[in-house]
């Protein structure tokens, strides 16, 4: 997998809209690209995984709410090995304070049981030595991203890409027949029921 990769791929697609011939492949192939984009674009956040660990630099902030912890707000990642933290205390650029390892804790807890990503990386106090309160960068490195992709969201891109596919279809936006009573106005927007499967995967804020 790759980071922000297309989540479905062709066969799978085609599987799915029982299509059995390749003439529109390329065109198939376009539509999941832009499918899977616009699902990212939803839910404020990709669903790939980089390929090896690689270090990421994020603001460390001090938040008293949860009893004194730091907390740098990332991107998400589920693979937890190696996971390392080096802060800037000097505020040169240099990230020489490393976090001891026991001091780190992936968040929220529990995000892993439900289905869900780390977002967050919380330093306990005992950790952030060297710090006095004020906001500083932070050099994280991880394997980022999503161990697999979920299965609502490989759902909600053959939705999107077969609203795609049959767009081409209809130049004017309206496929079906009005006589028939099954006419479906395909708007450029995002498919409805691809918003509802996307709901519980919205990231609200981005890492930063």
């Amino acid at each position: 997998m790759a980071w922000a990769p297309d989540y479905v791929t062709r066969s799978e697609f085609k599987a799915y809209a029982r299509i059995d011939d390749t003439a529109d492949d390329a065109e198939i192939d376009s539509a999941i690209t832009m499918a899977s984009r616009a699902v990212d674009k939803q839910a404020g956040r990709q669903f790939g995984q980089v390929a090896v660990a690689e270090a990421r630099e994020y603001t460390l902030r001090f938040s008293r709410a949860r009893g004194g912890v730091w907390m740098a707000e990332v991107d998400d990642y589920q693979d937890v090995t190696g996971l390392a933290v080096a802060f800037d205390a000097a505020g040169d650029g240099t990230f020489s304070t490393a976090v001891p390892a026991a001091s780190l804790v992936p968040w929220p807890r529990n995000a892993l049981l439900i289905g869900r990503a780390y977002e967050r990386v919380m330093i306990r106090a005992s950790g952030g030595a060297g710090l006095d309160g004020r906001a500083a960068g932070v050099r994280v490195t991880l394997k980022w991203g999503w161990n697999a992709v979920p299965v609502a969201v490989k759902g909600a891109v053959k939705l999107q890409v077969n609203r795609m596919h049959a767009r081409r279809d209809a130049p004017f936006g309206v496929a079906g027949s009005p006589e028939q009573g099954s006419e479906v106005r395909l708007l450029a927007k995002l498919d409805p029921d691809v918003a509802v499967a996307l709901e519980r995967y919205r990231r609200r804020a981005w890492a930063r």
